[in-house]
């Protein structure tokens, strides 16, 4: 049963129970939604309707009378009358329509408001069947953006956690690497050597602010996360947080990081291969703040990204992978099976990466064959992405058989032959392969992705291994409950919000706090220091705004696309607008409205 079936599930059971402030029963001609209800007068021929406000006495708490003079259900206007209703229920034969009227003792607010959360969180609990998320799976492709693959001719590939998935073992060694540069090059404490290497302190997609030496998670909206502000290995308090950054938790990120997120004043880590740097940076930081040692953090991100770029351009990463290419390389069969899929059905296949030719040929050969050229009409190494997409200075060379440079100019791009560095205009003047017959596959939604989504037209698919972890928790029956009783309490706090008394105001302080405690579970299910790559709490980070920016599909690994034949049309699903939804997931909780009435919108002043 899906999230969406169980909310269904509580909105009936909630109109069906004797809940103490039930729905209005509804005329057949009024909209479940609506804040006003049509009083027809006249007859059924053609005669004029008038259509009048109307209060609710959903949120009067049990027993409390109406004014002198007032109706249960009060019309604005005192002189047309509300026709009589049905004995039946609308569209129900042979059922009485429920009446409202209690005879119940008067309930004082504090008891009234807790009856309506334990009713609620009672329903919440009963009707969420284990396996409500179950059909979650990480082997599937979501769609940003609608693609019929049977447009699709031309298929691009980035290397590097594309065609080639690395294993964790990896992150580590090109931390404890670049740590140990730190000392011998730059002269850092031996003693930051004891810093071991943190697995899962690090997620991708977060932002460092260079001059203050923090790492954070930021909103879609340019927005901190509160609790998710690190100097070195300790969070910072959501005050001093404050303080730092003018009384907001706004970062004016267009200004300080720019469209790449590469600074100058806030770098964010969108690729695989930074987890192990934002970690260094955090353990570096941490040990100067340790140990009361003065130093400038805008020195300590310079040195440390250099370090971590010391690894690939000594080539120790490289040297690493070749010389264990079982323990460092995933899932190579897939890439093979995908290759033959796509080459067999008559596709065009090209690769365009940043590593060398040596590196690229080794790791195919284990992973396709010895023939893996075979399989690609054009193979560029060295790119240079993503100026590779931007500039058009640097020419085609080719290479020969020994990876060594050749000096004719390059007027074609031939199959079998690989190339080095160039540019995308040469490319598409080469190819001809421009538009939405394209597709290419990358990790970084940077470097390989922005520039062809936004400047060219292709067609683009990210490849975010997260989604494997992220889609188990979120499979699981604890993160159902949890967000579904979150969002059913928001829902609670948002309709019985005008309740302003001070009984009232007393519970809402312990709502909140149950609602707080709610957020800081479900963010540590996913990692307990930064949560999900893709919430920040209820909105999406700032990742996640990049990736449905710049990938119409994504998925988990390359090794998804066998799961679809080549004519399969991928549909985004139609995620309500705040506007136009007419049931969110906290409605169907608390079978309630999204907007009070109007009327009770004018109590809380």
């Amino acid at each position: 049963m899906s999230l969406k079936s169980v909310g269904t599930a509580l909105t009936r059971t909630l109109w069906s129970r004797g809940n103490r402030t039930p729905p209005l029963s509804r005329n057949p001609k009024v909209n479940r939604l609506s804040t006003t209800c049509g009083v027809l007068g006249g007859t059924n021929h053609g005669d004029k309707s008038t259509h009048q406000s109307c209060r609710s006495d959903l949120d009067r708490p049990s027993g409390e009378a109406a004014s002198p003079g007032e109706h249960p259900h009060k019309c604005a206007s005192g002189d047309a009358k509300r026709p009589k209703d049905s004995i039946r229920g609308p569209g129900v034969t042979g059922v009485r329509r429920r009446s409202f009227t209690s005879n119940a003792a008067p309930m004082d607010q504090r008891s009234y408001l807790w009856t309506r959360y334990n009713d609620l969180k009672r329903l919440v609990y009963d009707l969420i069947p284990p396996g409500a998320c179950k059909s979650l799976n990480s082997s599937v492709i979501y769609a940003n953006n609608e693609v019929d693959l049977a447009e699709v001719d031309i298929y691009g590939f980035d290397y590097d956690y594309t065609l080639a998935q690395y294993s964790n073992a990896l992150n580590t060694l090109i931390y404890n690497t670049a740590r140990d540069f730190l000392v011998e090059h730059f002269k850092y404490p031996e003693e930051i050597k004891t810093y071991d290497y943190l697995p899962n302190f690090a997620v991708r997609g977060l932002h460092y602010d260079i001059q203050k030496g923090l790492l954070m998670k930021i909103d879609a909206f340019h927005y901190i996360q509160p609790g998710t502000v690190y100097r070195g290995l300790t969070p910072l308090p959501d005050e001093e947080v404050l303080d730092l950054y003018g009384g907001t938790f706004h970062v004016p990120l267009q200004q300080d990081s720019g469209f790449y997120g590469k600074g100058p004043k806030v770098k964010q880590f969108m690729d695989i291969f930074s987890i192990p740097e934002m970690t260094l940076m955090a353990v570096a930081n941490d040990f100067f703040i340790t140990n009361d040692i003065e130093y400038d953090p805008v020195h300590l991100f310079k040195d440390v990204s250099e370090a971590i770029g010391m690894v690939h351009i000594k080539g120790y990463m490289y040297k690493w992978i070749m010389q264990d290419l079982d323990k460092f390389i995933l899932r190579g069969d897939e890439t093979d099976a995908v290759l033959h899929k796509l080459a067999s059905h008559g596709k065009k296949l090209f690769l365009i990466t940043n590593s060398p030719f040596s590196f690229v040929d080794k790791g195919m050969r284990h992973m396709v064959g010895e023939n893996w050229r075979d399989f690609f009409d054009v193979v560029i190494v060295q790119a240079d992405k993503p100026h590779f997409f931007t500039d058009c200075i640097k020419p085609f060379r080719r290479l020969d058989g020994n990876g060594d440079l050749r000096w004719e100019k390059i007027t074609s791009l031939e199959k079998g032959q690989i190339y080095k560095q160039g540019n995308l205009f040469d490319f598409l003047r080469l190819t001809g392969w421009r538009g939405s017959k394209v597709l290419y596959f990358g990790d970084h939604l940077y470097s390989d992705l922005a520039d062809l989504m936004l400047r060219h037209g292709w067609r683009t698919a990210a490849i975010v291994p997260e989604l494997e972890h992220e889609t188990k928790v979120v499979s699981a029956h604890r993160y159902a409950v949890n967000l579904t009783w979150l969002q059913a309490l928001t829902g609670l706090m948002e309709r019985l919000q005008i309740h302003r008394d001070a009984e009232s105001r007393d519970v809402f302080v312990e709502w909140q706090k149950e609602r707080e405690e709610l957020r800081v579970m479900t963010k540590n299910l996913f990692n307990p220091q930064f949560g999900s790559i893709f919430r920040t709490l209820h909105n999406p980070t700032y990742f996640s705004r990049r990736l449905n920016r710049f990938s119409d599909i994504y998925m988990a690994s390359l090794s998804c696309l066998l799961n679809y034949d080549l004519s399969y049309t991928f549909y985004p699903r139609r995620t309500p607008l705040q506007h136009e939804a007419p049931l969110w997931m906290d409605q169907l909780c608390t079978g309630c409205m999204k907007t009070p009435h109007l009327e009770d919108m004018a109590n809380i002043r």
